[in-house]
């Protein structure tokens, strides 16, 4: 059986970046302006505040973690009224891998590990669109003892440690997502996941994204009628059904042209077109650019970057 989910992951290529503990005393603010990449926090002790831009804020408290797959505007804070009046706060490096927030000759309030990650997908921000903007799940010790181990690996100097943390990474992402509280507030594929009715409906379209889908066989497939299933799915994923058949053909074409040796009508034909021009035409409108040209770009900014990532291993 199709698991959307672990297409999903497996299109995403988690790769591991960096991973912390920050303590924390009194009363402070960090604002994080990050660049649209994977943050993720697990408090260790104590509690905290986490608010981001067009959400309420959220209490984390001791074992909560939290997910944010496309990292923008927010801020962590001590827990209290008015968390915006507090004055922005540096944290400070005692060493490696360790930061300080407030006084570091008194006791800690608070203890988290903070890490962060990237996608290796090409544009991986097209499914990413799919996920719900933020994840928050509340003692779960399976995702606890994955942070734990994401940091020991960060940092021991172990033969193939970037492996072990690449796949550690990996599983503490699906242990996550498997994880989830569904609420309205975070629609996403997730969402439709644990709808039993919505379910069927994505893994068919997993299952044969280069079928002809319409609204209707997808409502028959979810055992509902065409309108009750195009406002349930939309409500609780956060796209159209066929927008979002449409974002997962686009993702597995991305995929497709630079993991394979493809001509572009055979990619087209894997994703749902009859035709090169109409998928290069469909391709285009959805990406700004052609498919080949794309292809030839996506290439040459992966043996730019093979010679950092080269040096970066020599020198580690």
């Amino acid at each position: 059986m199709i698991d959307p989910l672990a297409e999903i992951m497996s299109l995403l290529q988690p790769q591991a970046a960096y991973i912390k503990r920050v303590c924390a005393n009194g009363r402070w603010r960090v604002e994080r302006g990050e660049t649209g990449q994977p943050f993720y926090c697990l408090v260790l002790e104590g509690r905290s505040q986490l608010k981001m831009k067009g959400h309420p804020p959220i209490t984390l408290e001791q074992g909560d973690f939290v997910l944010i797959p496309a990292a923008w505007e927010f801020y962590m804070a001590s827990v209290g009224p008015q968390a915006t009046d507090i004055p922005k706060t540096t944290p400070q490096m005692l060493a490696p891998g360790e930061f300080w927030i407030g006084d570091p000759e008194q006791p800690a309030e608070v203890q988290t590990l903070i890490g962060y990650c990237q996608f290796g997908a090409p544009d991986a921000g097209l499914i990413v669109s799919l996920l719900p903007q933020f994840i928050h799940v509340q003692g779960e010790l399976r995702l606890s003892m994955l942070v734990q181990l994401v940091m020991d690996e960060c940092r021991a100097q172990r033969p193939a440690r970037h492996v072990v943390i690449e796949r550690l990474l990996e599983l503490l992402l699906i242990e996550a997502f498997r994880s989830i509280t569904i609420c309205n507030a975070c629609p996403g594929v997730m969402g439709g996941l644990a709808d039993e009715r919505l379910t069927a409906a994505i893994r068919a379209i997993h299952a044969r994204p280069a079928h002809n889908w319409t609204v209707a066989e997808l409502a028959k497939a979810a055992a509902l009628s065409r309108s009750a299933f195009f406002v349930r799915f939309r409500e609780t994923v956060g796209v159209a059904p066929m927008a979002y058949l449409l974002t997962w053909r686009m993702a597995l074409a991305k995929n497709l042209l630079l993991s394979k040796s493809m001509a572009v009508a055979e990619v087209a034909e894997r994703v749902g077109y009859r035709s090169a021009s109409a998928f290069s035409v469909a391709f285009s409108r959805y990406s700004g650019i052609s498919p080949v040209k794309y292809e030839r770009e996506q290439l040459q900014e992966n043996e730019r970057s093979d010679v950092p990532s080269l040096l970066q291993t020599v020198k580690e």
